[in-house]
């Protein structure tokens, strides 16, 4: 029903099963229409194996409805546009790392900023992993609309954190409506990878 904290067009999740990006978050309604006397496990997978965490066990009562619930409706928007203009939207090629990341506690506001954007504008990232793990990227600020591969279009979803295949690059839209400073974020998925910043400006 939202993710990131935005709420999304609902679609049924596919296989039952929710994939989250370290630091990424997802509201679900999950309908529970199993038979009476019935259990059934909660797994999280952690890239590795599959491990239980909890389970569904079904009362033996009579269930309170014959059918499983209606697709649900959207929930209300929280003011993101509805569409973002691409055709002239500025374009910017962001390697999630080398030499322009810092460590936090290496971070000033004196270093040049990834990109400058103005007020009101789409901005579209290319974000690049070049190495051998699998990267997670957070935005500050903003929310993002993760683009098509052809960039006709994009996933009926808004986030602020995703996770970049080892050697893929992702395109990401959003709408520069806050002015100010934001951190961007790179850290790859290993428990002892250290998080790097950049930051941009909106103004």
């Amino acid at each position: 029903m939202a993710i990131d904290g935005q709420p999304a067009e609902p679609f049924a999740a596919r296989n039952g099963a929710l994939v989250l990006a370290p630091g990424s978050r997802v509201d679900a309604f999950i309908d529970v229409a199993m038979p009476a006397g019935s259990s059934t496990a909660i797994l999280l997978h952690d890239g590795k194996e599959a491990r239980p965490i909890g389970k569904f066990a079904i009362s033996s009562a009579s269930p309170v409805r014959a059918a499983p619930l209606p697709p649900a409706a959207p929930l209300p928007s929280n003011g993101l546009p509805e569409k973002l203009e691409l055709k002239n939207a500025l374009r910017i090629d962001l390697p999630l790392a080398g030499p322009d990341w810092v460590r936090p506690t290496s971070f000033t506001a004196s270093f040049e900023p990834a990109f400058r954007a103005r007020t009101g504008r789409t901005v579209v990232l290319a974000l690049a992993n070049r190495t051998a793990t699998a990267t997670v990227f957070h935005l500050h600020g903003h929310h993002f609309r993760l683009l098509d591969r052809l960039d006709d279009g994009w996933k009926p979803f808004w986030l602020d954190t995703l996770a970049v295949e080892p050697g893929q690059t992702q395109r990401v839209a959003f709408a520069a409506e806050y002015a100010g400073r934001f951190l961007l974020e790179s850290v790859a998925t290993d428990w002892a990878a250290p998080r790097f910043v950049r930051w941009y400006d909106v103004s």
